[in-house]
């Protein structure tokens, strides 16, 4: 399966890769839509793709050290990294290093999340897009089964990890990705189950097959029970902004995602339905989602996994529907004697709909002459980094009547010249019970079974990408 829309057939030089970051999204539902279904192990009706998928695979530190590795085939020496730890030394932060490298034997293709880069290692020609994808279910796997995905807990669970790998991907194509059905393969360790396991040699590998494979509805195991049966969904977004020093936003748009968990007995059918779906672009589905309803009537109709999982994600593109929830006065300037500068800066709300703004941090970084920075914050504290040149200002809970400002001096490197490049400033942010596309859920109904089951929504805001230009 090549995705047309952002990838053209590899050549004899590699892959040809057009704007990986922008077009990314337009794929995600195809992609997505493909891996889950191999969840299903019915491989006789999955398209054919003539290429191989991953052959090894390789867990980096944030140092660079390679703690873990896995290899489907034939071992592969470590030092086919050294292409990809070339490209990280050239990059300013983690997230910079390119997804997709080529070697003269292999491609290189890697995700960064929670401070670990997961890379694969692809000996002929595959789809990258669809690589990425999977890369990203194994770190989500890790993060349900151990509660998060760090080198501490991974080497912690070296055995579970190596069962949910091999489980995963067979032969190098994805098998069972789905999380109902690696816990019925697998059960998650506990305490109490590492110490029975390790008394009587046992391992924690069920040998049957889960009843999920054997469905219509391979994401959710039967014979569920519960004793409080509860809906829960967090609609979460994330703002990504560029606002020039004017304040005039240059660039704005949302990603959301809605977060479920669900703990119901039997196979109950749920409609979701919100009061302004046409604001939403770019919808991608888990996989329980009937596509067919939400195209002809914006209504999410499904029977869900049990458990936590990602119902949707979204984006918000239309610039004038992206609300800036706070605003920045700033004012940085550098003597031109280049001896030192001053720094003024105040931060309040914008748009926020009535809500509260919390954990909000500015970081500044600064110029490369910035030795020191001796400040006064009315609100929070800071710290300034001499190493890294980073200014970083924790606010915490913004105050509407009584704003919060930072301001002082900066002292530069003796006989330096006054510093050409403006400092970028970004900003963090939290508003809870506020999603600020304006998205609301109308109401959950649910079908199929008898009881009457706890329903609710909450909404969170949150800065992503969110950055001031001085």
């Amino acid at each position: 399966m090549y995705c047309s829309c952002c990838f053209s057939l590899p050549n004899s030089s590699g892959f040809s890769v057009a704007t990986m970051n922008g077009q990314l999204k337009k794929c995600h539902i195809a992609i997505t839509s493909f891996i889950d279904s191999c969840s299903s192990h019915n491989l006789d009706s999955l398209p054919i793709v003539a290429v191989e998928m991953i052959h090894s695979l390789f867990l980096i530190n944030h140092s660079g050290d390679i703690f873990l590795e896995k290899h489907w085939k034939s071992v592969i020496g470590r030092s086919v990294c050294d292409y990809f730890f070339e490209a990280k030394e050239k990059a300013a932060e983690p997230e910079d290093v390119p997804p997709v490298l080529q070697t003269p034997h292999h491609y290189l293709i890697s995700i960064y999340r929670d401070r670990l880069f997961f890379l694969s290692v692809i000996q002929t020609e595959a789809p990258p897009l669809f690589v990425i994808e999977f890369l990203h279910r194994v770190v989500e796997t890790f993060q349900d089964y151990f509660g998060e995905c760090s080198e501490t807990v991974i080497k912690d669970n070296v055995v579970t990890v190596y069962e949910l790998l091999e489980e995963m991907l067979d032969n190098g194509f994805p098998l069972a990705t789905e999380s109902n059905i690696l816990k019925e393969m697998i059960r998650p360790p506990t305490i109490l189950r590492t110490m029975v396991n390790t008394l009587t040699g046992t391992s924690n590998f069920e040998e049957r097959l889960p009843s999920g494979q054997l469905s219509t509805i391979p994401w959710r195991r039967s014979g569920v029970k519960y004793t409080n049966n509860e809906a829960y969904f967090d609609v979460i977004e994330e703002i990504d902004a560029i606002v020039d020093k004017s304040g005039t936003t240059v660039c704005a748009e949302i990603q959301g995602v809605i977060e479920a968990c669900v703990k119901l007995t039997g196979m109950p059918d749920l409609t979701l339905s919100f009061m302004n779906p046409r604001l939403l672009d770019d919808v991608s589905f888990h996989p329980c989602v009937r596509f067919k309803r939400w195209e002809a009537e914006r209504v999410l109709s499904f029977i869900p996994p049990d458990g936590n999982f990602t119902l949707m994600s979204y984006h918000v593109n239309a610039q004038n529907l992206v609300a800036i929830p706070v605003y920045v006065k700033q004012n940085i300037s550098f003597f031109e004697s280049g001896s030192g500068g001053r720094l003024d800066l105040t931060a309040g709300p914008k748009q926020t709909m009535g809500k509260t703004v919390e954990g909000l941090v500015i970081t500044v970084h600064m110029p490369k002459a910035v030795l020191s920075a001796s400040l006064t914050a009315t609100q929070g504290s800071y710290t300034y980094d001499p190493a890294t040149k980073v200014l970083v200002w924790d606010i915490g809970r913004l105050n509407p009547q009584k704003l919060p400002n930072l301001r002082g001096s900066l002292s530069l490197q003796a006989g330096a010249p006054k510093p050409e490049d403006n400092p970028s400033i970004n900003i963090a942010l939290k508003i809870q019970q506020l999603a600020i596309s304006g998205l609301k859920v109308n109401r959950l109904d649910m079908y199929g079974e008898k009881y009457k089951p706890f329903k609710g929504v909450k909404y969170v805001t949150k800065a992503g990408k969110f950055q001031v230009r001085t």
